[in-house]
């Protein structure tokens, strides 16, 4: 018996065969994998997904692929940190990092997705690897759409960082700049999403490519010796990654794996891309569309896919939202790098600003076993923080010249 059953919209519930469709033809809504959780019990346990791979396919059984993984066969189980130091300064007894600053190959978690999207597209028959990005999914698609001999084209705005660009281009697949926001970008390619046979991993793809998030909820519980955390706080674009968050933990209960569920899931945007964010804090279930104007470019959405099912899934675990300026964000890559050594791009600045003030508003308690993803790495928004950080110190090369600087200990 297969394990996906069916893709089914998350609105009227109309099922449809899985294939590379994302919209319901009845009305709209958008399509989501659904999954034969009796037999996927029969296949798992602790032990047979502990004895699995090093990379988020120790959890194919949840993945919506129906052969071997043949893309991204790296990708995922990422450090969870116990970030003693942060801790100690938010007043977290529990706190940790899920560190996808270093996921496999482009440094960000959209590898995971990737990962996953094309390979279901490689079963699905299509040659062509597609995407419409703010700059992490971008490169994720270029690097995996080479390892995997697909043809790529990548579309994004035109005011990407540098890195990102350069990320894109290494690779060789037809980038195209966008005069216009990321939702200006993401119109156009569903537009050409219906002209072209490509496999738009967030357009057409979308259903399969959306389910690869669900593996940072999975890699946390295994990394957290099989339990649920208390508070998660996630980084929100589309808002995808954070519901998928709560289905992956669910899933795990669904299947026997978790005892228990008990998460509040939290949701971070930067004040000038925060239509999700701003919705919770007016009490509304529904948000408005903003035109963004934020460095956390990575977030800059302004009309999230997922924000409604984002604003349902907090709702839901009694988790909160709060958004953070730009001053905040670059405050809050600065205080991970400087207390757990760890560099953030932009969306990771976000995290931490949100955990901050969670924290400090007491919605985050003290023994809350709390974890904060990081979902980038900051050596691809280095213009974030270039201005704020300092230069080096520039001495000749004279003992007494460095001691005059820094004194006797070595002290400045």
């Amino acid at each position: 018996m297969a394990k996906m059953k069916a893709l089914v919209c998350r609105e009227c519930g109309k099922e449809y065969p899985t294939e590379a469709i994302h919209v319901c033809e009845l009305c709209f809504g958008p399509l989501e994998v659904k999954y034969n959780y009796d037999e996927i019990k029969t296949k798992v346990s602790r032990q047979s997904i502990e004895a699995g791979p090093k990379s988020l396919w120790r959890y194919q059984d949840f993945l919506p692929i129906e052969g071997k993984p043949t893309v991204g066969l790296y990708a995922g189980f990422t450090p969870l940190v116990r970030a003693h130091n942060l801790g100690a300064y938010l007043g977290i007894d529990e706190l940790y990092i899920k560190n996808d600053c270093v996921n496999h190959p482009t440094l960000s978690f959209k590898d995971r997705v990737v990962a996953v999207a094309l390979t279901r597209a490689r079963e699905l028959g299509f040659e062509t690897a597609a995407c419409a990005s703010t700059g992490n999914l971008a490169n994720s698609v270029a690097a995996h759409a080479a390892q995997a001999g697909m043809q790529c084209y990548v579309f994004i705005p035109g005011d990407l960082e540098a890195a990102k660009v350069l990320g894109n281009l290494i690779y060789r697949p037809k980038v195209i700049e966008i005069e216009g926001t990321y939702d200006d970008v993401n119109r156009l390619c569903s537009e050409i999403a219906g002209e072209r046979q490509w496999a738009f991993v967030n357009v057409n793809v979308r259903p399969y490519y959306a389910e690869g998030s669900k593996t940072l909820a999975y890699e946390t519980a295994e990394q957290l010796g099989w339990r649920a955390p208390d508070q998660v706080v996630v980084p929100m674009a589309s808002g995808s990654l954070l519901t998928k968050i709560w289905k992956g933990l669910n899933e795990f209960k669904t299947v026997g794996l978790l005892d228990a569920v008990n998460t509040k899931v939290n949701g971070a945007q930067a004040e000038g891309c925060s239509p999700i964010a701003t919705a919770y804090k007016q009490g509304r279930d529904f948000f408005k569309p903003v035109k963004p104007s934020t460095i956390a470019k990575s977030l800059a959405i302004g009309n999230p896919a997922d924000g409604y099912y984002a604003l349902k899934t907090v709702a839901e675990s009694g988790g909160a939202m709060d958004a953070v300026s730009d001053d905040e964000v670059v405050e809050g890559i600065k205080l991970l790098a400087q207390t757990e050594g760890i560099f953030a791009e932009t969306a990771g600045g976000v995290t931490i600003g949100v955990l901050q003030k969670l924290a400090k508003q007491g919605l985050i308690k003290r023994d809350d076993v709390t974890v904060a993803y990081i979902t980038g790495n900051g050596l691809k928004t280095q213009e974030a923080v270039v201005d704020s950080v300092g230069r080096p110190y520039r001495i000749p090369p004279s003992l007494a010249k460095f001691e005059q600087t820094f004194g006797q200990q070595g002290e400045a």
